[in-house]
């Protein structure tokens, strides 16, 4: 069997420490299902620019771009702040760099955490739905830009083929869940969002069986908190993407919990959690792994067409959720490394192991 090249951008703060735990989890995962892979640590955003000057080195770049696929932990933290290229600078180049198009967030908010939401149970349970974020355009991209004591200028700019490809990838993803897209834009006040609009309204026709509905972005954050499972697939531009998929982790009970993945036409997939890289914790253990641990078993899934050690790993966050064994922000007092070490202890018990509990737990005896 031909081993899997994974490129590893341990990042900073906490990012080593539960990029850690990742690996320990993919490896116990790996040893039970056979799957051979070897990994190439490179640095990136301040820890490449301790080690070579820049978020992006070039090292870098063409590690990632020989890659099956790519791990991020997370970048950025004070610091950094006074450097000419930030670390984040270097999260935006490789994205561009490798063709990164399309950011896609779950939002799922499983039986076991409904207690853990800020939301009331009744508005959050049964809440599953995608956001399906532009990430290589926009106003984080746009020219020209500008900042001055007096003045400051950010541009937003998206092309026709800009937009025709990430609504694609949104349609195709519904078509596989449950055919209901939301298009989200502030299109009575911006021309890029009038685009955006009217390109939706055009890719729309071509599924038939998918029905679109449209949100100001505004009124989508509301809709977020008010009714969050009448959603399915949601796709946004860039900037809006990035804060409303943050608010819909947030209903889930912990923003540590939830991976991400950045994908493009053709090439290899970046996955990563979506919180940053909290320094005020690094170092002392208590960092929530399981948002890496659960973008390992994304990248398993949609990289490697192993959704046999994903879901064996799911399986087992889910179990340490049930039994609370998870860390401060998800309610509980373990550190990272009993947490990781409790998922790794689910994983090698064996489909035995869960039958029994599920049997246990239905009053069921053998």
């Amino acid at each position: 069997m031909e081993k899997k090249k994974i490129v590893v951008l341990p990042g900073d703060g906490i990012g080593p420490e539960i990029m850690t735990a990742g690996l320990k989890v993919l490896e116990a995962a790996s040893n039970k299902f056979d799957f051979k892979y070897e990994l190439d640590y490179q640095p990136f955003g301040g820890a490449g620019i301790d080690e070579a000057g820049d978020p992006l080195p070039e090292q870098t770049v063409i590690a990632a771009k020989a890659a099956d696929a790519i791990l991020l932990s997370a970048i950025g933290g004070p610091k950094w702040d006074d450097c000419p290229r930030r670390p984040e600078k270097g999260l935006l180049e490789i994205r561009s760099a490798l063709g990164l198009f399309a950011n896609i967030r779950p939002t799922t908010v499983e039986d076991i955490q409904i207690d853990r939401s800020p939301l009331k149970a009744d508005r959050v349970q049964g809440t599953d739905f995608v956001i399906v974020r532009e990430l290589t355009s926009g106003a984080y991209f746009g020219e020209p830009r500008s900042l001055a004591d007096d003045k400051a200028i950010d541009t937003i700019f998206y092309s026709r083929a800009e937009i025709e490809r990430i609504m694609k990838i949104g349609f195709d993803m519904a078509v596989k869940r449950s055919n209901h897209v939301t298009i989200v834009d502030k299109s009575n006040v911006l021309a890029t969002s009038k685009l955006w609009r009217q390109i939706a309204e055009e890719v729309a026709q071509s599924y038939p069986t998918v029905t679109v509905d449209y949100r100001y972005v505004d009124a989508m954050a509301m809709a977020i908190i008010a009714d969050p499972k009448q959603f399915d697939v949601v796709i946004t531009p860039n900037l809006f993407g990035d804060i409303l998929s943050d608010e819909a982790a947030e209903i889930t009970g912990s923003i540590g919990q939830i991976p991400s993945v950045s994908a493009g036409s053709a090439g290899v997939n970046l996955y990563e959690p979506i919180h940053g890289s909290a320094p005020d914790i690094a170092g002392q253990g208590i960092a929530n792994p399981i948002s890496m641990i659960k973008t390992v078993a994304m990248m398993l899934d949609q990289s490697f067409d192993r959704s046999d050690m994903a879901q064996a790993i799911i399986t087992a966050v889910n179990q340490v959720i049930e039994d609370q064994v998870v860390t401060a922000d998800m309610g509980g007092e373990f550190g990272t490394a009993a947490v990781t070490d409790k998922i790794i202890e689910f994983i090698n018990g064996g489909t035995a192991q869960w039958e029994q509990r599920s049997l246990i737990k239905s009053g069921t005896h053998m």
